[in-house]
């Protein structure tokens, strides 16, 4: 293909069917072959005339061969965009109730989130279909976050345990040491005589620290429930952590009993309905037995359905015993979410974080919470903002 006829090509599938028949310009006809069903693919769901006309329509062969085709012709990363978009756009949740479409879209994220959220509604011949796409995405997930979670939150609660006889040079803390050590420091050879020394105690068996996750089901809060069921199932896995996980809308369910099983763990929630983080933060103290070894970290848009007030003085009790509480406003990778300001801004106030966080950089929220340092590089949205 010529230069010119390249340059054609590019702008009809820039410009779609308004390029068709324009006065100038010469692109109507310039699409053929594959270029003319990925032209027709956008169109179904972009072009609005399009989409008043004949487009998807409520067909679920039509949906699903469009499936197909966007399948065929882009990649999985603009597919799981298409696939988003068309859910949104034409109303297509009812369609995902058919076996069939289930068999034919792109497993992502979003999706699972869109199919939990239609859990109660799923009819039992869809609900196999439902369970292997989102199989497919926990698996995918755990395979991309596990192996750091697990090395980030291993050496933390390393370097957390601390001795004052280290075995090995390489278990010798030399921040802490030489901190401690200041009033050896000779003028004369500019350098610290340490007297003791502080190291990491490497090897301690037992629980060193109780995670209690608390996770907000409500229909914003979908994406945030998955990766959060993924990670909670990951750290259950060691031995060294006591794990919770507990879900909630106006309703409270413990799922710790699940946490073998990732997907069981996602169907056992239930997308939608109210908030009342009042009454999880009340169940959540229940399950506090050692506040200074406790990390909850609460997963909230604080969008709050019950007694703010309350929900308030029951978090700072839990931070003057001792418990780390952290807000999470959102873990995802969709950027800065929506959340309740107000809310945000009483948390700072009283020294509890509430930000943003992406599932890559959760691992590291995790590191910094066992050895109680800064959050901010794993922020996305500064509290009160």
């Amino acid at each position: 293909m010529g230069g010119e006829e390249e340059r054609l090509r590019r702008w009809r599938l820039v410009l779609g069917g308004a390029a068709e028949g324009a006065a100038e310009g010469g692109l109507e006809g310039v699409l053929e072959g594959a270029d003319a069903r990925m032209d027709a693919a956008l169109t179904a769901l972009y072009d609005e005339q399009e989409r008043r006309g004949a487009g998807l329509g409520a067909s679920a062969p039509r949906v699903a061969r469009w499936l197909g085709d966007i399948r065929e012709h882009f990649p999985a990363s603009v597919v799981q965009v298409m696939q988003k978009d068309a859910i949104e756009r034409l109303d297509l949740t009812r369609l995902l109730l058919e076996p069939e479409m289930l068999e034919a879209v792109e497993p992502d994220v979003h999706l699972v989130g869109t199919l939990l959220s239609l859990n109660r509604l799923m009819p039992e011949r869809a609900r196999e279909s439902a369970r292997a796409v989102v199989r497919t995405v926990v698996r995918d997930l755990e395979a991309r976050l596990t192996r750091r979670t697990l090395a980030a939150v291993s050496g933390a609660l390393d370097r957390s345990a601390r001795t004052h006889r280290p075995r090995r040079t390489a278990e010798v803390d030399w921040d802490r040491t030489i901190r401690a050590n200041l009033g050896n420091y000779l003028p004369e050879r500019k350098t610290v005589v340490p007297s003791r020394l502080v190291g990491y105690a490497r090897g301690q068996r037992g629980v060193r620290r109780d995670v209690v996750l608390a996770v907000d089901q409500s229909g914003s809060m979908a994406v945030s429930v998955v990766y959060a069921g993924v990670f909670a199932a990951v750290l259950a896995s060691m031995r060294a952590l006591r794990t919770s996980l507990v879900a909630f809308d106006t309703a409270v369910v413990d799922l710790t009993d699940q946490l073998r099983d990732p997907v069981e763990v996602l169907f056992g929630t239930q997308l939608g309905g109210g908030t009342d983080i009042n009454r999880a933060v009340a169940y959540c103290q229940t399950l506090v037995t050692r506040p200074a070894d406790t990390i909850l970290l609460l997963v909230s848009d604080l969008y709050e359905g019950g007694p703010r007030e309350e929900m308030l003085r029951r978090i700072a009790a839990l931070t003057a015993a001792g418990v780390q509480v952290i807000v999470l406003l959102a873990l995802s990778d969709e950027g800065a979410p929506q959340y309740d300001r107000e809310n945000a801004a009483a948390l700072a106030a009283m020294g509890v974080p509430a930000f943003a966080c992406t599932p890559d950089a959760f691992p590291e929220l995790m590191a910094a919470a066992i050895e109680r340092r800064s959050y901010d590089q794993c922020r996305i949205t500064p509290p009160g903002r």
